[in-house]
């Protein structure tokens, strides 16, 4: 009898023991003439029986009913009770304990009703651990950690510390930015590249529709190595073919993209070595950790298949007790060799540096003295005065300066500094282009460059 760990993630719910993995099937359930199903037989029906299908039930985990009046009897509960069950039943007979990594989003109610439902099921649950905390099995040393992953309806982004072990710092939560999301968008350009090159349009019907979601993912992988991607589709006995290029996919999940690689760009202080570990699943969208690593900086790293889970297992294997006594591991010892994450290894930010700072129409240049942004600034400094009206800003509420090469926001408010719309964590490099919010709803300025600066 072994132990088994199982990675809640909706987007690829997966259990391993030590040897292989056991189980891995998206968080879809389908309601079809009284007959309850999960995993890949509902999503083989995603497209086919929409009104059928449920997907959201992992990352809203409650035992309110269901929206659909059809399945007032069933709650979110109820389905992912469903779902651990088909995953359990299979190896009941052979694995002894479960230890189970559960999504930051999770708040601790979910956490609690989780535990309700592997109590009620009978799961034998010995240890409960935070995803990134159980992904994160070695140390970065001289650098800053962020573990990403990517669920079906959001991106979870966790800074971790490193006091001898790994550790949860701050956790973001990126909603609407999520796996199913950037599939919509691909399907139908996929489907639009169909239509215009062989007069096919595989959106007509739902059966040609679901071909494309179960296509998708050899698409994407194509796209991850080649230029182009070459597509085919069977219909009516007839094959259908077109080309797309992988630029064209990157370009579709731009805004998805940008809003990741904004709220990273937050979560790193100016003084920080980005080591920005990915999980398969994020690794595998074409373009994304290129980009990360072109707009962030640092060292990025790629974690294999399972890793989330082969985390846990590694290193909660030995815990037991109850569900009634069991709570949330939130930090773990590392049991795999440092990696040394040198400055001249890590990547610079490929951007160009700011000279102005533009609000109101005036355009204030950044120097290495600090140019100070506040309702009341100290005389003797370089400032720009804002408006003591507005709620939400400090008498010297923050200041850009160029310093080593870079432009460095640095905040000394209470009330916090928005880049791009993200609150920094102290500081942050800036780049052209990027916008600052001051206070609420707030003043405005963005950083640019000029055209003298760029020649040079």
């Amino acid at each position: 009898m072994s132990v088994v760990a199982a990675h809640i993630n909706d987007a690829g719910i997966t259990a391993l023991d030590s040897k292989r993995i056991l189980y891995r099937e998206p968080g879809f359930a389908l309601l079809d003439d009284d007959r309850l199903t999960t995993g890949n037989e509902a999503y083989a029906a995603a497209r086919i029986k929409p009104r059928r299908i449920q997907h959201n039930y992992w990352s809203n985990l409650v035992t309110t009913p269901l929206a659909d009046q059809r399945f007032r009897h069933l709650s979110a509960a109820d389905l992912a009770s469903r779902q651990l069950e088909q995953m359990w039943r299979p190896l009941a007979a052979t694995h002894k304990d479960l230890i189970v990594a559960v999504p930051p989003y999770m708040s601790t109610n979910n956490l609690g009703l989780l535990l309700g439902i592997a109590s009620e099921i009978k799961l034998p649950v010995i240890a409960m651990v935070d995803s990134a905390v159980a992904a994160t099995r070695r140390e970065y040393k001289n650098a800053v950690p962020v573990h990403i992953d990517m669920s079906l309806h959001s991106t979870s982004l966790t800074r971790l510390a490193q006091p001898g072990r790994t550790q949860i710092d701050r956790v973001e939560i990126l909603d609407s930015c999520g796996i199913y999301a950037l599939y919509d968008v691909w399907i139908r350009i996929i489907a639009e590249a169909f239509v215009q090159q062989s007069r096919f349009d595989p959106l007509h019907t739902a059966q040609t529709e679901q071909v494309l979601l179960n296509r998708l993912a050899g698409w994407l992988t194509a796209a991850c190595s080649n230029e182009t991607v070459k597509l085919d589709l069977e219909y009516g006995q007839l094959s259908h073919e077109a080309e797309i290029e992988s630029l064209e996919l990157i370009g579709a999940a731009a805004p998805i993209y940008q809003s990741i690689a904004s709220k990273l760009r937050a979560l790193y202080r100016a003084e920080d070595t980005p080591a920005i570990q990915l999980s398969d699943r994020v690794a595998s969208l074409p373009g994304l950790a290129d980009m990360l690593k072109a707009r962030v900086g640092g060292a990025v790293f790629l974690l294999e298949p399972g890793a989330t889970a082969r985390g846990a297992l590694a290193r909660c294997h030995d815990q037991s007790g109850s569900a009634d006594g069991i709570s949330l591991i939130r930090q773990l010892p590392w049991d795999q060799a440092a990696v040394e994450v040198r400055s001249e290894q890590a990547e610079q930010a490929h951007s160009a540096r700011p000279t102005h700072l533009l609000f109101d129409h005036m355009a204030y240049r950044i120097e290495d003295l600090p140019l100070v942004l506040g309702t009341k600034i100290a005389e003797g400094e370089r400032t720009i005065p804002l408006p003591a009206e507005m709620p939400g800003v400090s008498r010297r509420h923050c200041s850009v300066r160029s310093q080593n090469g870079q432009c460095v926001l640095e905040d000394h408010s209470r009330y916090g500094t928005f880049l791009n719309g993200h609150r920094i964590d102290g500081s942050a490099v800036l780049q052209v282009g990027d916008i600052l919010r001051l206070g609420s709803p707030g003043h405005e300025l963005q950083l640019i460059a000029t055209d003298e600066s760029h020649g040079a």
